[in-house]
């Protein structure tokens, strides 16, 4: 690692987010979450990076609940992160 990237707040947030995903505390989550981390966290602007935090921050029933389209998300929760997570899941249920 540079040590510009090393210095880079949003680089490191990325990393931190990435571990996060992989590491909800349920086994399902995480193989929900850290596979989609791995995907999107490489490409997305950054704005979606500190969306996807707060995305982090939900239950894992709620999150689950929206995923599957069993509730709806409030306003301010459905970004684009959680619209590319749930495109993401469906294409691998397919």
């Amino acid at each position: 690692m540079t040590e510009q990237e090393l210095n880079d707040p949003l680089l490191i947030l990325r990393k931190q987010l990435r571990f996060r995903a992989w590491h909800r505390g349920t086994r399902e989550a995480d193989l929900l979450l850290g596979p989609f981390a791995d995907h999107f966290l490489k490409t997305c602007s950054d704005q979606d990076v500190y969306d996807f935090a707060k995305l982090l921050d939900v239950e894992d029933p709620d999150l689950w609940d929206w995923v599957v389209g069993k509730t709806t998300p409030p306003a301010g929760a459905n970004t684009l992160s959680l619209k590319a997570l749930c495109a993401y899941v469906m294409e691998r249920v397919r």
